[in-house]
């Protein structure tokens, strides 16, 4: 298979005539979109629903296939679940939320505790019958910031539908700059923007998946046709015209720390005079979510040939899935150096990227990207897949890891270091110590760590050592993809980036439950394979979860998955149950 072709986007002098008229089409509804009531919020979002479901197949199969991804494959299933999935399960947990935001009674039965460093932490999931039986075992908590308690968190919640709040967001006109990676990334920006920032949109889409036009057009029809919403194509020329629009009042990036600089203070001398004289070129509103050098952090444990084949799928998802092409793909793996199981973890997972469908190298300057990985690599080992692509590998050069460290490869390459000493809890606290100051981006951090090991630490140290890891989603024997996946958890980086020091981004999306003031998610699975009981075997431990690139029904069960999201029942959990089985 070789790497797809992308057809030139139009160009500026074709589509800004265009632009214009549709950014006042935009400009003239900012306020009516303010005054859209909640019901009528409610009606919309069903009714896009509606219109995602008669799209999804042909979604996730055309993008599949952009991708390179073979006809039948069960990695089509990544296709349903980070596309038309992500999307109806925003759709549901924000419905969810506005039916009873009127005076914050979304958080009426959420529970809510008081984390030992004396931040609360609240738990949206599970937060209903479906989470527990299809995602058993699995727990979300959002940790506030510093400041907000159980006393004052409705405060700091909901404050765009409270007019009484001093953070209630009174409209405006933004502009998103999707991704070209994940294909719910920008829909959910569009989503934040609309429902969170009460802003009009426009939606500028990547010439790496602009094929998503059609279907977004489809699926978005209720917001293009109240003309809150606004679609277009187009590349770097279009977008800087976007960026420099007088109409455009905030700006959302996802997509490289360059990108966003280059936004925000210019290239090239001019941007290196504007940043040190801090005088941005655009004063806009900008937020941001931008990537990092996300580390897996492997904690030394009593773990089993079936623990170690399983944390080894893990990984490697955690590693390979969409190609490696994801914003937080595992970067870095920490290895306790003296772990009497890691030369064993270490072959397992080499053997699953070995076993592993082989994909195309689809993005846009991965091979460059992978040549410089080599050069600054002293020993790289390359794992081949079915098919003959290369899995990089290399271990870091701790005296010349600076360009390891400070730049996110974006492709199927992986570092890893060893860390010494054999108690858990010192390498734990140790490792938190180089991802926090020695790589960069506080975007996603992963944890595995043996249920044994955890109880040893106690649950209470646990998350006194883990509230040091400075990153805005931490997965605890899960992946911080899951995080995405979960709208009702906040996404984006840890809080306190500048304009000057951007790093991962400003500010998050996604959070369902409207929390003003988040600091983090922390997202945790079991570490073992095995189901609580029996209606929990489709997004529980067994044998995979269908985000695995291991499972071997992905392509199955993302479509049931977003047939059950469309319309909820009973009568749709057999099959799902039957296909994890097989998974």
């Amino acid at each position: 298979m070789n790497p797809i072709s992308h057809p030139s986007p139009p160009s500026l002098a074709e589509s800004k005539a265009h632009l214009d008229r549709e950014l006042h089409r935009l400009s003239d509804q900012r306020m009516s979109w303010v005054q859209t009531s909640i019901a009528e919020r409610i009606m919309i979002l069903e009714e896009i629903k509606d219109a995602l479901m008669p799209v999804a197949q042909a979604w996730a199969e055309t993008a599949a296939h952009k991708k390179g991804i073979a006809d039948g494959s069960p990695l089509e299933g990544e296709e349903w679940l980070s596309g038309p999935y992500a999307v109806m399960a925003y759709c549901n947990l924000m419905m969810e939320t506005l039916r009873k935001v009127e005076d914050k009674h979304h958080l009426d039965h959420v529970p809510v505790r008081q984390l030992a460093n004396g931040q609360v932490a609240v738990r949206v999931l599970p937060h209903s019958l479906w989470d527990h039986l299809l995602l058993s075992g699995i727990t979300v908590d959002v940790w506030m910031q510093p400041g907000v308690n159980r006393g004052n968190i409705r405060q700091y919640t909901a404050a765009t539908y409270d007019p009484s709040s001093p953070l209630h967001k009174t409209g405006g006109l933004g502009l998103v700059l999707g991704a070209g990676n994940i294909n719910a990334i920008a829909p959910l920006d569009v989503f934040h923007k609309l429902f969170v920032e009460n802003e009009v949109v426009m939606l500028k889409l990547n010439p790496v998946n602009d094929y998503l036009h059609e279907f977004l057009m489809a699926a978005l029809r209720p917001l293009v046709a109240r003309e809150v919403l606004r679609i277009v194509r187009g590349g770097t020329d279009v977008g800087e015209y976007l960026c420099s629009h007088p109409l455009v009042e905030s700006i959302h990036i996802t997509g490289a720390g360059a990108s966003h600089d280059a936004i925000v203070w210019g290239v090239g001398e001019e941007g290196q005079a504007n940043r040190e004289a801090r005088r941005p070129r655009n004063s806009r509103r900008i937020t941001s979510e931008l990537g990092a050098v996300c580390p897996t952090i492997v904690v030394p444990g009593p773990w089993s040939k079936a623990d170690i084949r399983f944390q080894a799928e893990q990984v490697a998802t955690q590693k390979l899935h969409n190609s490696g092409f994801n914003c937080v793909a595992c970067q870095v793996l920490i290895l306790p150096g003296d772990w009497v199981h890691k030369d064993r973890f270490v072959s397992a997972l080499e053997k699953v990227i070995a076993q592993t469908e082989d994909r195309p190298r689809y993005y846009p300057g991965t091979e460059a990207r992978l040549t410089r990985f080599r050069d600054q690599n002293r020993q790289v080992k390359a794992v081949r897949r079915k098919g003959g692509t290369e899995v990089l590998i290399a271990p870091l050069d701790r005296d010349g890891a600076e360009p390891a460290t400070s730049s996110e490869i974006f492709g199927p390459a992986l570092n890893t270091v060893e860390i010494g000493g054999a108690d858990p809890e010192a390498f734990l606290i140790e490792a938190i110590r180089f991802a926090n100051e020695d790589l960069y981006g506080t975007l996603g951090a992963n944890i595995v760590i043996h249920p044994a090991t955890l109880a040893r630490m106690g649950r209470q140290r646990f998350e006194e050592v883990i509230s040091e890891l400075r990153y805005g989603t931490i997965a605890v024997n899960a992946w911080t993809g899951l995080g995405f996946l979960s709208p009702q958890a906040t996404w984006g980086a840890f809080p306190g980036h500048t304009l000057e020091d951007v790093k991962s981004g400003v500010g998050v999306v996604h959070n369902t439950f409207l929390f003003d003031r988040p600091e983090r998610s922390v997202v945790e699975a079991p570490f073992r394979p095995f189901p609580r009981n029996l209606l929990s075997l489709s997004f529980s431990l067994l044998p995979r979860p269908p985000w695995f690139i291991t499972n071997r029904r992905g392509r199955i069960l993302g479509r049931l998955l977003v047939s059950f999201q469309y319309r909820p029942s009973w009568l749709k959990l057999p099959r799902i149950f039957l296909n994890a089985l097989r998974g």
